[in-house]
């Protein structure tokens, strides 16, 4: 569990005190973005509720008292900050791409990785869904929430585009990997251009943040690391307009 002094997004939707934290992990897990805990409380239900959270793959995170006095004035020392939509288990998202890779229909899916800019993500959603791919996968931790930002910046993208958190993002696309699907990532310093490359119809297409690029953990199990061709004058393009160009060209070079 982390244990960092950091400020959160005071839109993002803040539920605060135990019995209500409890009721919203285990009926609606998929709306908690993560859950804060008052640092060093001693508070033997709030440690039964920590291991709650972890058994539904929810991020959990250790902060000040007065951080959560900043999001809610009630909170008996837990904070739950909420998603503007459901994500879906990534069980329930493996056997949907498992069953469209079976059944030979087409299927893109985009890992967006520790993108902190909401307006960022947002787009990148947006164009996720002009571009026809069928969910996103975003990782547990690292990344902003799907915040009230994120829906405006979406222009209504976010309700139509599936979206799962796994526990274990590297497993995830470890497995879809293994059933077949083509991994590519995007990075402007790789030495394989975009131009020519030939894109599967079951396709996982990854970004990276908007200063660090693609984890290693995530490039590591990408078939290929490309970049697209720019201008040397600029430094590089901002993540949802890779996203859409490399989206692009994946209609455009489908194998």
């Amino acid at each position: 569990m982390d244990n960092q002094q950091e400020e959160f997004p005071k839109q993002q939707r803040a539920i605060g005190g135990i019995r209500d934290v409890e009721e919203l992990l285990k009926k609606k897990p998929g709306l908690v973005h993560r859950v804060l805990f008052k640092l060093k409380s001693g508070n033997v239900k709030l440690y039964e509720l920590q291991k709650l959270a972890q058994q539904a793959n929810v991020h959990v995170q250790q902060v000040e008292e007065k951080l959560l006095d900043k999001l809610t004035r009630r909170h008996n020392g837990v904070v739950a900050l909420c998603n503007e939509k459901l994500v879906m288990p990534w069980n329930d998202t493996r056997k949907i791409l498992l069953e469209a890779k079976q059944n030979g229909v087409p299927c893109r899916v985009v890992i967006a990785a520790n993108l902190e800019d909401p307006h960022n993500l947002g787009a990148c959603i947006r164009s996720s869904l002009a571009l026809g791919v069928r969910l996103m996968l975003l990782p547990s931790k690292g990344s902003c929430g799907l915040t009230p930002t994120v829906e405006r910046s979406s222009a209504g993208a976010l309700e139509k585009m599936d979206i799962c958190r796994p526990g274990n993002l590297e497993f995830a696309v470890n497995e879809l990997r293994e059933a077949g699907y083509q991994i590519v990532g995007l990075d402007g310093h790789s030495e394989t251009s975009i131009v020519g490359f030939k894109f599967s119809k079951h396709l996982v297409m990854a970004i990276g943040g908007e200063d660090k690029g693609l984890p290693p953990y995530i490039r590591k199990l990408c078939e290929s690391v490309l970049k697209i061709p720019m201008s040397p004058e600029a430094h590089s393009y901002n993540a949802s307009v890779a996203l859409s160009l490399g989206l692009y060209h994946s209609f455009l070079d489908e194998g």
